[in-house]
């Protein structure tokens, strides 16, 4: 974790966004770790942002299976819609990864990029430009904040 990372979670609480986590798993179907390993990294996630995140939703698969959970692919969000209620014009995917930015304009949500974790290599990536980019978590969530 960043040491801003509680800070951001926080202020997108209270703005009253729900935090989802998206994220495409192949070790599992690489066969590097169990399902199992990963719901424990996601518990300690919790218990470190001290249960603040709303769901986490997984894609097992490997890339090559061509499956409809895989970002950018919208499985994931969809089942997002079904067990939240969720405006998605007016809901961000925040990634450090091209592949987030293009799920969130599958999607029809708002974009940002962050500049943390994969997202200085990946801004090359970009087929289409975010909504915005930010230099990490916290100054993407206050660029947010404020457009509000």
């Amino acid at each position: 974790f960043f040491s801003f990372t509680m800070q951001a979670i926080d202020l997108l609480k209270k703005s009253g966004f729900l935090i989802i986590v998206l994220t495409n798993q192949s070790g599992i179907g690489r066969k590097i770790f169990e399902e199992k390993a990963m719901h424990e990294i996601h518990a300690e996630i919790q218990y470190r942002l001290r249960n603040k995140i709303d769901a986490f939703y997984f894609c097992p698969h490997l890339p090559e299976e061509k499956c409809d959970c895989r970002k950018p692919s919208l499985a994931m969000i969809e089942k997002a819609c079904a067990d939240f209620t969720i405006d998605l014009e007016n809901s961000w995917m925040i990634g450090d990864k091209a592949i987030d930015v293009e799920t969130g304009f599958n999607a029809g949500t708002k974009t940002a990029l962050v500049l943390t974790g994969y997202g200085r290599k990946d801004v090359a990536k970009l087929q289409k430009k975010p909504d915005l980019i930010a230099k990490n978590l916290l100054d993407a969530v206050e660029l947010i904040r404020n457009s509000y």
